[in-house]
C-alpha cells in the first residue's frame, strides 16, 4: 500500500469512519452527488468532506437552465427560490464582429413575466436560471443534503489518500482519522486533490490559457429589470480581454476580468491596477459601477481550460472541475458539475450488477467529449471576437492551433470535428447549445452565417455503412440504461428521440414528403401533434445527421425542399433593444438622453 500527497508521517489514530461513498469537497457538485445517492437509495451511507466552513465565497455565479433542472431533481430548487437570487434571463454581449449590443435570451424576446416571487419551477422558471452568491447557495445545497441524511464534515480537510494500485484504500483526514468506503468521489475542484494522489495527467488542447481578476460590489446598479428579479448578465469586451458583471442580489455584484496571462505579464500593470483600467475603458460597466463600492478583499485566479486523461479508477470518480474546467465566457462551469455530479451517482448506484466497466466507460468518455466541446467552442468564440484589438497574436494563434478562420462555415466543420450529436440531446447541437442556436451565435461572430448542408433538398438517404452497433448510457430516476446506437468513429447516432424516428421514417422512404407523413403518424400514436416546434427540432435533428455524415442529401424531382434557413424567429439572440424599455427598468446612466 502506498501513500500520496503528503510526504509527512501520519500520527497514529485509533479512530476510524466507514461509509458506502466518501466525497471529498463540499461544493454544488459534492452536495449534487450526494443528494442523488440518498434519494435514490436512502439506506446508503454518504460522506462529505470540505475543507472550509461554509458560508465561503467561490466564484462560478452564472447558472444555465440545465442546473435548475437538476436542483428540482434533488428537491432542492424552491430552497434556492427562496434566497431570492436574481432570475437570469440570459446575457448582453459586447462580442463579435460589431459594436452593437447583442442579448441570447433564454425565453422568447426576453420577455420575463411579472410573477411573484418566491415562485414555482413552472412556466417560463423552467427555461430560466440563476445568478446565485456562492457564499449562500454552496451552504444551501450543503444543508440540503445533510437533511437527505448525508454526514458532511465542515472544516475537514483531507490530508493524505492511501491506495494500492488504482484501488484507493482509505483517505487521511487532517486529525489522523482514517476514511475508509467502497467508492471514493473527488469533488475537490479544480485542485483535484485525489486526481493528482491517482497520478491522473490533464490535457491541456487550447492556446486559451487566461487568468481571472474578480472582486464584488455593493450598490452597483443592474443594467435591466425584467418582470420580477429578472436581468440579464454584461460580458463586455475591451480591447485586451472582457469583463463580466453578475448581478448576486438587489445591492452585491460580482464583476470581473479575464485576459491572457502573458497579455497582463507584458502591460507591467499589478492585477488591480488591469482590472480598474478595464472598467474604466468599457463605458456601459463603467456606468454600472459609478455609484457603488468594492468590498474586497480582491482576487485572482489562473483560468486555464483543461480535461483530466481519466475520470474513472478502480473504486473512484472524478466530478465537476476536478475533471475538466472550460473558460467560463460559455457560463458552463456549474451545469457541467451538477451533470456530471447527477450522472456519477446514477453510475455508483448501478455499479455491482456485472457492467461496471460499461457504466465507468460511458461516465468518462460523455464527460470528457462535453469539456473538450466547451473548450472547442471557447477557442472559436476568442478566435471570432473583432473587439480584441491588442489581442490579434493571441486570436491569430488559437485560430490556427485550432485551423480556423472567422468563416462560418470553416467554423461549423472544424466544430463538428467529435460531432454534432449527444446521448441525451433531443436535437443536435454542441456544448450545451442546440444547433438552431449555434447557427445565431455563428452568425454574430462571424462575418456571414454558415449554410445548412440540407437547405434546398428533398430526400436524404440514410448512410450507416462502416458503423457499429453500441449501446450508449441514458440516466434517468437513479438508473442508467442502455439505448441502442450506431458509432462510426467520433460520431454517434441514438437510436431514440427524433434521432430514431428520422431513422425509422427515412429507411421507409428517403422522400422527406413521405418520410415526413410517416413521422406525423408516428407522433400521432403517441396522442402528439406534428407543430411549429417539433418542426423545428426535425430540422435540428436531420441538419446534425448530415454533418455527421449519417445521411446523403439527395434533391427528387417534384418533391417539396426543406427550408433551413436559420433566422430566429423566436427572439432568442437578437440585437439588444434595452433601450426600448420603460425607464424604471434601466440603469439610470444607460436611460436614453433627449439628444440620442
Amino acid at each position: 500500500m502506498t501513500s500520496e500527497i503528503q510526504d509527512a508521517p501520519i500520527e497514529a489514530s485509533t479512530q476510524k469512519m466507514t461509509f458506502d461513498v466518501a466525497i471529498i469537497g463540499g461544493g454544488p457538485a459534492a452536495t449534487t452527488c450526494g443528494s442523488f445517492l440518498r434519494i435514490h437509495r436512502p439506506d446508503i451511507r454518504v460522506g462529505i468532506f470540505e475543507r472550509e466552513v461554509f458560508p465561503r465565497e467561490h466564484v462560478g455565479e452564472s447558472q444555465l437552465p440545465l442546473c435548475c433542472k437538476i436542483l428540482d431533481e434533488i428537491g432542492a430548487w424552491d430552497k434556492v427560490e427562496q434566497a431570492n437570487f436574481p432570475v437570469k434571463i440570459g446575457a448582453t454581449y459586447r462580442w463579435g464582429n460589431s459594436d452593437d449590443l447583442w442579448d441570447f435570451n433564454f425565453i422568447s424576446n426576453g420577455a420575463f413575466d411579472d410573477v411573484s416571487r418566491p415562485a414555482k419551477f413552472e412556466g417560463q422558471r423552467l427555461v430560466t436560471a440563476f445568478q446565485i452568491d456562492r457564499s449562500i447557495f454552496d451552504k444551501i445545497l450543503l444543508e440540503h443534503a445533510r437533511e437527505l441524511g448525508c454526514e458532511a464534515f465542515e472544516g475537514t480537510g483531507v490530508r493524505q489518500v492511501n491506495k494500492t494500485a488504482d484501488h484507493i484504500d482509505g483517505l487521511v483526514l487532517d486529525d489522523g482519522t482514517i476514511v475508509e468506503a467502497n467508492t471514493y468521489v473527488d469533488a475537490s475542484g479544480h485542485i483535484g486533490f485525489l486526481r493528482r494522489a491517482m497520478g491522473v495527467e490533464v490535457e491541456e488542447p487550447s492556446s486559451l490559457k487566461n487568468i481571472a481578476i474578480w472582486d464584488y460590489w455593493q450598490n452597483a446598479e443592474w443594467a435591466v429589470k425584467l418582470g420580477i428579479g429578472g436581468t440579464r448578465i454584461q460580458i463586455m469586451s475591451v480591447g485586451y480581454g472582457w469583463l463580466w458583471f453578475i448581478p448576486l442580489s438587489p445591492t452585491r455584484t460580482s464583476l470581473g476580468f479575464v485576459c491572457p496571462a502573458d497579455y497582463y505579464k507584458q502591460s507591467g500593470l499589478r492585477p488591480e491596477e488591469l482590472y480598474l483600467k478595464a472598467i474604466e475603458d468599457e463605458p456601459r460597466i463603467r456606468e454600472l459601477v459609478k455609484s457603488g463600492y468594492r468590498e474586497g478583499p480582491f482576487s485572482t485566479t489562473k483560468d486555464w481550460s483543461f480535461v483530466a486523461e481519466r475520470w474513472t479508477g478502480a473504486n473512484w470518480l472524478l466530478i465537476g472541475e476536478a475533471g475538466g474546467f472550460a473558460d467560463p465566457i460559455l457560463s458552463a462551469g456549474m451545469s457541467l458539475a451538477h451533470a456530471s455530479a447527477r450522472e456519477a451517482a446514477f453510475s455508483i448506484l448501478e455499479m455491482g450488477k456485472g457492467r461496471d466497466a460499461w457504466l465507468k466507460e460511458q461516465y468518462e468518455s460523455r464527460n470528457k467529449r462535453k469539456v473538450l466541446q466547451h473548450i472547442k467552442f471557447a477557442d472559436y468564440w476568442y478566435s471570432a471576437n473583432a473587439h480584441f484589438s491588442e489581442l490579434k497574436e493571441f486570436t491569430r494563434e488559437i485560430a490556427a492551433d485550432a485551423g480556423i478562420d472567422l468563416d462560418a462555415d470553416a467554423a461549423f466543420q472544424w466544430l463538428g470535428t467529435a460531432g454534432f450529436i449527444e446521448e441525451d440531446m433531443v436535437v443536435g447541437g454542441l456544448a450545451l447549445f442546440d444547433l438552431a442556436s449555434v447557427h445565431l451565435i455563428a452568425k454574430r461572430l462571424s462575418n456571414e452565417p454558415a449554410t445548412s448542408p440540407i437547405d434546398g433538398y428533398s430526400g436524404f438517404m440514410l448512410n450507416l455503412k462502416g458503423a457499429d452497433q453500441i449501446q450508449v448510457a441514458s440516466y434517468a430516476n437513479g438508473k442508467v440504461t442502455a439505448i441502442p446506437a450506431f458509432r462510426r468513429g467520433e460520431k454517434m447516432l441514438p437510436m431514440v428521440g427524433m434521432f430514431g424516428m428520422l431513422v425509422a421514417a427515412l429507411q421507409y422512404s428517403p422522400s422527406l414528403d413521405i418520410a415526413g407523413k410517416f413521422i406525423i403518424a408516428r407522433l400521432r400514436e403517441q396522442g402528439k401533434a406534428y407543430d411549429a416546434e417539433i418542426h423545428a427540432d426535425m430540422v435540428q435533428a436531420l441538419e446534425a445527421m448530415a454533418r455527421d455524415g449519417w445521411v446523403k442529401c439527395k434533391k427528387f424531382e417534384g418533391a417539396t425542399p426543406i427550408n433551413a434557413r436559420w433566422e430566429d424567429h423566436r427572439g432568442l439572440i437578437e440585437a439588444n433593444h434595452d433601450e426600448d424599455l420603460p425607464n424604471e427598468r434601466l440603469a439610470s446612466g444607460l436611460r436614453p438622453t433627449a439628444e440620442s
